[in-house]
């Protein structure tokens, strides 16, 4: 859409409530120039940084920026596309080697009062909460050495740390992965470098109270390859999964890596967590293989998306004892984009949500995101601290609609918080509308409460985070 705008005092339908005061961010990848090469992935898109503020008056803003990141200016100097395949330097111009090439479009993430863009490519940027602009790579005051940040990272509950990683830690298909803690107050604290047993697309982790885990599927990089202009990741179905266990605030020399099934893939996390007898259970959206098609098939893994299997999955080890093999149970319907209260962060809980296909639809998906096929139904599951979670409740979408990936946004106690969520309805074949939600988490079925139609043409976003008014304003 290549489009930034503000949109002031949106009117909000139905009873906004009073918790859902503040900002949901949201990264959108949107290439600002046609790509080089005619198939390139969205992923590849430029990061934007997108956020819909709930006022205190009952109206809403609306409004995106791209983040400036050093390509983003690069290719603005000429006015064309620079920068070559995903993730593959070896396929930019020659003139910009060298120029950071992180499009930081993947996870806003707000902590100590920091608003970050994050890509697991590069550093992170830096971006004003309240107006937008960006303010600079950021590397935690000079302190940071890995050159890749995850874009998915933990927060512990109760003290307010940070916990990180950065894989490729120290260059392109390097198996070094480095782990860093940043204290409450913004300061890095740690930063501790091991080997993972390959180089691997490593685009989520988890934490417990006691212990990190560090999963490795078996999509894979080769230099030559890349040096060759092919993809950067190739999935190797026959190649063995691990889950790495360390002492969350420990050394890495005590790592043990337990062995999992081969060719497996998993984007997203949805929790860790310690049960009374010591045992670690790791909760995932897991597949049979990658689910991106750029991935698989230059490997030679020409699958139809209905043959792609999998479930939400617990592995189960045992961090006390020697590494062995993970305990594997379904116990979710597939899907992603899990949700958990961040009060639940690495603890044992008891509800969550996720999206997923509604397995009675009545015609095809909207098509766009990542993926191709859009999400059409948010679940609720409850008895999550048990052997057998059960999906509760469900809000499926009538053909046409689907949902991008919801935040949770905490209630006074007794009330199970709210979801909020973009949501896109296709009217037509390049005709879209597109409206925040906001719905109760403890109440599916009854639909949103509240709704806001953003009047303007939007792209799918990947991942989003919820800031409430108070901390904002906190923030100068």
């Amino acid at each position: 859409m290549r489009t930034e705008l503000t949109l002031d005092g949106l009117p909000v339908e139905g009873i906004l409530p009073p918790e859902v005061r503040g900002a949901f961010f949201r990264a959108v990848p949107d290439p600002a120039f046609p790509p080089k090469f005619a198939d390139d992935h969205t992923l590849s898109g430029d990061g934007m940084i997108s956020r819909v503020r709930f006022n205190a008056d009952g109206t809403a803003d609306y409004a995106i920026r791209f983040v400036e990141t050093a390509r983003h200016k690069a290719e603005r100097e000429v006015g064309r596309a620079r920068f070559g395949k995903y993730r593959n330097p070896f396929t930019d111009d020659a003139d910009v080697a060298g120029v950071d090439r992180t499009v930081a479009n993947t996870t806003p993430v707000w902590h100590a009062g920091r608003l970050l863009m994050t890509k697991e490519d590069g550093r992170p940027y830096r971006i004003d909460p309240h107006t937008l602009d960006t303010l600079g790579s950021f590397d935690f005051d000079g302190l940071l050495k890995s050159e890749t940040m995850t874009a998915h990272v933990r927060i512990d509950p109760d003290s307010g740390d940070l916990y990180f990683y950065g894989y490729e830690a120290d260059g392109l298909a390097s198996t070094k992965i480095a782990y860093a803690r940043v204290g409450a107050d913004g300061e890095l604290k740690s930063e501790q470098w091991f080997d993972a047993p390959y180089c691997a697309m490593m685009h989520d982790f988890t934490i417990t109270k006691n212990w990190a885990l560090f999963p490795v599927y078996p999509t894979t990089a080769d230099l030559d390859r890349m040096k060759a202009g092919g993809e950067h990741w190739h999935h190797q179905q026959g190649l063995d999964s691990w889950l790495g266990v360390m002492p969350r605030d420990g050394d890495v020399k005590d790592i043990k890596w337990f062995k999992g099934p081969k060719g497996v893939y998993c984007y997203h996390m949805m929790n860790a967590w310690e049960d009374e007898a010591g045992l670690l259970h790791f909760d995932q959206c897991l597949s049979s293989s990658n689910a991106f098609a750029f991935i698989r098939e230059p490997a030679g893994l020409f699958l139809q998306p209905w043959e792609i299997t999998g479930g939400l999955t617990r592995w189960t080890v045992d961090p006390h004892g020697p590494a062995g093999m993970v305990e594997e149970t379904v116990i979710g319907p597939p899907g992603d984009f899990p949700i958990i209260p961040a009060k639940s962060q690495g603890r044992p809980y008891k509800t969550a949500w996720m999206l997923t296909m509604n397995p009675e639809r009545q015609g095809p998906p909207v098509m766009g995101g990542p993926v191709l096929g859009m999400f059409d139904m948010l679940v609720r599951l409850d008895g999550m601290d048990t052997a057998s979670p059960q999906v509760t409740q469900a809000l499926p979408m009538q053909p046409g609609w689907c949902y991008n990936e919801p935040v949770h946004v905490p209630a006074t106690a007794g009330h199970d918080g709210w979801l909020v969520m973009m949501v896109d309805h296709q009217i037509g074949e390049d005709a879209f509308e597109h409206f925040a939600w906001v719905v109760d988490a403890g109440n599916l079925a009854a639909g949103p409460v509240a709704t806001v139609k953003i009047p303007t043409r939007l792209r799918p976003q990947v991942h989003g985070w919820w800031v409430p008014q108070a901390q904002l304003d906190a923030v100068a």
